[in-house]
């Protein structure tokens, strides 16, 4: 009935999953735009007894292996279940009897062991019976005598050690036997908690199917808005890019053209400058020159003096005359043409606002964004229809595939076989704790044979004494003897019924083992269901033909158990796409032509000019305007000289050294005088000029690096702007149509991300039937098997093993109470030669 109900479970399930269309497909989350299914939590884990339990029911196992080592006979059970496993239709018909004979082959072991141990039924009474009439009559040992023996010790030594063996052995048996009830009971008393989890588990598979399945669609709201932003971040995403590929070439040149602007201007300024620089020192010097020429000419008129006539004076006159020359000009600013012209031609060149053509140039690329924005305004909201269109369609998928509706109608068949089992179970545990207390009983009468026996041989050795007589032996051994032979005398009284129930459970159990659990465990128990017209003579797969209504599809129960055992989705575990296939149906391609047509819509006008030919031939000019011409080493070899041939401070002090060797007069204040002039000519204004003639020099300096290769830089700077320009108009258009394209690409592949994510959800995740696996385990392999088949195992194991070790046990505990007993009669020995005498009391001897 567990094994029925269990595969009625899990066809009720597979019915009532099918509905006829879940939705499909894989989950490729990427970047921030991430799918996760929540995923219910369930219950029933999966059942894994102790290892002391597991090694006795594999003891029991390796028995049965050798009672029933024969192979799962599939073909044997295919044609019972053809039969409707009535073996006595058509017995007459050769293949009827084949059919018989073929099941008596597999089950041969069981059978011969069923018939020994109906055998030991049927003798054991009949033995005890005739025993006890035997010794009645005081035959088979019921005479109260014992006839001496030369081993006689070694009998009773020998006798003592079999049966205490014995004992331990039988001992363990219902040991077995304690532990296997005891292990039934209380699992058994934990059905009701599987069976509760079980349940709860379904529904929470049921419950949670339309909650994710409602997520699922409301994913599509998170994709759609994520759409949406960057459809209206087209600006950055899109123009972005395009600029990007633009922008680090452009700006390269666009910054050298601006830093020639800025150069052109500095130039003019810089000639500017020089040319008033050079006007002012011109004039200075020639003012500086002017008053050297008059003191040079004071001195001159000067040494004419009288005093200089007097020899002893003259080499001194003729000395100051001598050096005059030192105070000639020493450098001519005038021979140094001014810069006018080139000033005119810079001023020429600076009508045109090179920088602010520049500044076109750089917003030229900068706005790049902005045009894309502003050119694709019209394709955004197109492209968001097209996403609106998109969304209604998804929200029809769950009428499309009502998965729901079918697992409600399933809700109420699990209702029902809950209600059922419910109802049930009283029973059951009624019915269990019957046979736990029969079980118990058969332990407890085994345990007390054990306990005559135990109690005997501790009398019997402890209390036997090697100088008594058989007629005086003491109390205590002829108790443990008295003991011996009550164990002897329940054994014979039941053992029978022991071996009876052996029998039953041995045949049940062993079959349920070899038939049921371990074809389940390897599977099988299903290739028999999935012969193909085994359960319905027009239906090559029964499950396909229950499920799809085509049987012709290889639907197995094997394939839904392993899907379902590896927590996969009803739609694939049931092949639900042969009714309602969601990769065909779940698809967007038509919306993607139309929002893939749109994009290709898009003409972008991004035409970028760096530097309009105005601007290019300001350049030009530049580069001859002149500056780079200019004698700048003429200039430089001037403004380098110092404004006199001497320092005028040096010169003073040794005209003044001089005239303060001349006599007093005129002559010597006359120079004195001059002395002063040169003094306040160096302080008053060559001190002033010699600053602004090093700046003059320094000036024409930086021009003279401003200008040298002034021609070349400028035709650079031109050969990189027209190589700059010729890559953006020749690859502008290609680089619109590849970032486009990706654009495109990056909404487009948003959905199809989605729908892969709801196709690989429908297919594995929603109504992951990893539960129906689980309560086909929970009933066939934990609660039949587990629960019920293997303690039951090894219950008849440790039963029937002491029950068959009792047998044995009578025999010695019969032979060993002789020894043990105070008999009524002894032999005695009166002669030499040891001839045997009876002693003659007469003393009734009382059979057991």
């Amino acid at each position: 009935m567990t094994l029925t109900l269990s595969v009625l479970l899990l066809l009720g399930l597979c019915r009532s999953t099918i509905s006829e269309e879940p939705s499909s497909s894989p989950n490729s989350p990427n970047d921030d735009l991430t799918f996760q299914l929540p995923m219910p939590n369930y219950e029933t884990k999966d059942f894994s007894s102790s290892g002391s339990m597991n090694n006795l029911f594999k003891m029991v196992q390796i028995f049965l292996h050798m009672v029933q080592p024969n192979v799962f006979p599939k073909d044997i059970l295919r044609e019972l279940i053809q039969k409707k496993f009535e073996l006595s239709m058509d017995y007459g018909k050769p293949e009827s009897v084949v059919l018989t004979l073929q099941v008596v082959q597999y089950e041969i072991g069981i059978l011969l062991c069923a018939i020994l141990g109906l055998l030991f039924v049927i003798l054991m009474p009949l033995a005890g019976l005739c025993f006890g009439l035997c010794r009645w009559c005081n035959k088979c040992g019921g005479e109260m005598h014992q006839r001496q023996r030369r081993n006689g010790p070694f009998l009773r030594k020998y006798y003592a050690l079999t049966l205490l063996v014995l004992c331990v052995l039988m001992s363990i048996g219902i040991i077995y036997g304690f532990t296997a009830n005891n292990y039934l009971t209380t699992h058994i008393r934990k059905t009701h908690k599987l069976a509760d989890s079980n349940f709860r588990d379904l529904r929470t598979l049921l419950n949670e199917t339309g909650s994710q399945m409602n997520y699922v669609l409301a994913q599509y709201t998170t994709t759609k808005e994520r759409a949406f932003s960057d459809l209206d971040n087209i600006k950055t995403l899109l123009g972005g890019d395009i600029q990007e590929h633009l922008k680090p070439q452009a700006t390269l040149i666009l910054d050298d053209i601006k830093a020639m602007a800025e150069e052109i201007k500095e130039t003019k300024e810089l000639l500017l400058l020089v040319n008033k620089d050079l006007w002012e020192l011109n004039k200075l010097i020639e003012e500086i020159y002017k008053s050297l020429l008059d003191v040079k000419s004071d001195v001159q008129r000067s040494v004419k003096d009288p005093t200089c006539s007097i020899p002893s004076e003259r080499a001194k006159c003729n000395s100051i005359r001598m050096s005059l020359g030192q105070l000639d000009h020493n450098i001519n600013l005038t021979q140094l043409p001014f810069l006018d012209k080139e000033i005119d031609r810079v001023n020429g060149v600076l009508q045109t606002n090179l920088s602010s053509l520049v500044q076109m140039g750089y917003n030229s690329i900068n706005n790049i964004p902005e045009r894309v924005q502003n050119q694709t305004t019209d394709i955004v909201s197109a492209v968001r229809r097209t996403l609106n269109g998109i969304g209604l369609n998804i929200k029809t998928i769950k009428q499309k595939i009502p998965i729901q509706d079918k697992l409600s109608v399933f809700l109420d068949r699990i209702d029902n076989l809950e209600s059922n089992i419910y109802h049930e179970l009283p029973r059951v545990e009624k019915y269990e704790s019957y046979r736990w207390l029969g079980c118990l009983i058969i332990c407890c009468l085994l345990t007390l044979i054990m306990i005559f026996y135990y109690l005997g041989l501790l009398c019997g050795v402890f209390g036997y004494n090697q100088n008594a007589t058989p007629t005086t032996r003491g109390c205590v051994s002829n108790t443990g003897g008295t003991f011996l032979m009550v164990g002897v005398g329940v054994s014979f009284f039941f053992c029978w019924i022991f071996m009876l129930f052996v029998i039953l459970t041995f045949v049940i159990g062993a079959n349920m083992e070899k038939l049921v659990c371990e074809p389940y465990q390897n599977k099988e128990l299903f290739q028999i269901l999935d012969t193909p017209y085994l359960l319905n003579k027009n239906w090559k797969y029964y499950l396909s033909g229950m499920v799809l209504n085509k049987p012709d599809i290889n639907l197995t129960f094997e394939q839904v158990y392993r899907d379902c055992k590896d927590n996969k989705g009803i739609y694939t575990a049931l092949q639900l796409e042969n009714i309602y296939n969601v990769s065909e149906r779940l698809t967007i391609e038509e919306h993607i032509r139309h929002m893939n047509a749109e994009f290709k819509k898009m003409d972008l006008d991004l035409d970028t000019v760096l530097l309009n030919e105005e601007g290019r031939r300001n350049l030009l000019d530049f580069s001859v305007s002149g500056v780079e011409q200019i004698d700048y080493d003429t200039y430089l070899a001037e403004t380098g000289k110092p404004v006199t041939k001497v320092k005028l401070l040096t010169y003073a002090s040794g005209l003044k050294a001089q005239a303060d060797k001349l006599p007093p007069g005129d002559l010597k204040n006359s120079l004195a005088w001059n002395v002063k002039e040169i003094r306040d000519i160096h302080f008053t204004k060559v001190l002033p000029v010699e600053p602004e003639l090093k700046e003059l020099h320094s000036n024409i300096q930086e021009l003279q690096q401003r200008g040298s290769g002034l021609k070349v830089k400028v035709t650079n700077i031109v050969d990189s702007l027209d190589s700059t320009q010729k890559f953006i108009t020749n690859n502008l258009p290609s680089i619109i149509i590849e970032e486009s394209k990706e654009y495109a690409d990056i909404i487009v592949a948003y959905f199809e991300r989605y729908l892969n994510w709801v196709k690989i959800s429908v297919m594995e995740k929603i109504a992951a039937c990893k539960p129906v696996a689980t309560a086909l385990d929970s009933a066939v392999d934990v609660f039949l098997c587990k629960y019920i088949t293997k303690p039951m195992n090894l219950f008849w194991f440790g039963i029937g093993q002491a029950t068959i070790l009792l047998l044995p046990a009578i025999i010695i505990a019969v032979k060993l109470a002789k020894y043990y007993r105070r008999m009524d009669s002894e032999d005695v020995y009166e002669d030499v030669e040891n001839m045997p005498m009876k002693n003659m009391h007469k003393s009734a001897s009382q059979p057991l």
